[in-house]
């Protein structure tokens, strides 16, 4: 019986195959053929070639190379100008044009009159402004009116007028802080009252003989 030292307990005869084998091994490895060396080659070096100027080309740029595009941006004074011009025919600052005709009350739909007559349609900025203006108090004024004759007739609807005249008194004070500062104000639900008014009120309106 094999013992728990022996290199392969399943096959007590694995020594002496190992030994039989490196024997086999080694004479087959011995051929006794006679060793040949190989021949030396002979050391050869290639003439060394000179180099001149006539073997480079000068370096030429591609033709058709990219050249990026010069953006010149604008001055700040240039942007100061834009922001302080005058308005033609009022020879008002364009800010303050454009914010006057939202100021509440009766104050704004007579100054939004006053500018489309008075404007040229070449200040097309102050004009829709002006109109938007005044499109937007006429409004105002027409669901004013309503209420308040609804209101005569019943007791209901009273505090309902109040409340109207003090939302919309802080929607157009905020249209007269946008409009100052430059804020884009567009009222698509009076796009084409705001379109009639402008058309139909020009410099000419009260020139026409």
């Amino acid at each position: 019986m094999p013992s728990k030292y022996d290199t392969n307990q399943l096959d007590p005869d694995f020594p002496e195959k190992a030994k039989a084998a490196a024997a086999t091994a080694q004479a087959s490895a011995e051929t006794g053929g006679e060793t040949r060396p190989f021949a030396n080659t002979e050391n050869y070096e290639q003439e060394t070639r000179e180099f001149g100027p006539r073997d480079f080309g000068a370096y030429q740029a591609p033709q058709g190379a990219y050249a990026p595009a010069f953006y010149a941006s604008s001055a700040p004074a240039a942007v100061e100008d834009v922001r302080n011009r005058r308005v033609d025919k009022v020879g008002l600052k364009e800010n303050i044009v454009t914010a006057i005709p939202y100021i509440p009350w009766y104050f704004g739909l007579v100054v939004g009159i006053i500018l489309l007559v008075l404007l040229p349609k070449s200040e097309a900025k102050s004009r829709f402004h002006a109109a938007q203006g005044l499109a937007a108090h006429l409004g105002i004024l027409l669901v004013t009116t309503l209420l308040g004759v609804v209101g005569s007739i019943t007791n209901a609807v009273r505090p309902a007028v109040g409340i109207f005249s003090a939302i919309t008194t802080i929607i157009l004070f905020v249209f007269v802080y946008k409009a100052w500062r430059g804020r884009p104000i567009h009222l698509e639900f009076l796009e084409g009252l705001t379109d009639w008014l402008e058309e139909k009120l020009t410099p000419d309106t009260f020139n026409k003989k």
